[in-house]
């Protein structure tokens, strides 16, 4: 199973949510960062229908595969500016 971690972090004179080197857009407060964080982790684990999907992968190639709509990732937010760190 993928696991997807958000962390949330100061950024550009206010907070975000970061995705390994990727950042949310701004947010003035540390909490309306959070928030976002949350509605995103609740949109990742939402199902959709079985598909087949194409894709490139990192040396050019073209693959298929079947995704059944279920396989969800873990998603978890690390905020290390709270006391309780991961939510």
């Amino acid at each position: 199973m993928v696991k997807i971690v958000y962390e949330i972090v100061p950024h550009d004179g206010g907070w975000a949510y970061k995705l390994g080197d990727v950042y949310s857009e701004t947010f003035a407060s540390h909490d309306e960062a959070l928030e976002a964080a949350r509605i995103v982790m609740q949109e990742q684990q939402v199902g959709d229908e079985p598909v087949e999907i194409s894709y490139q992968d990192e040396k050019g190639k073209w693959r298929e595969e079947y995704s059944d709509g279920g396989d969800r990732p873990e998603v978890e937010i690390v905020d290390p500016h709270q006391a309780n760190s991961s939510i």
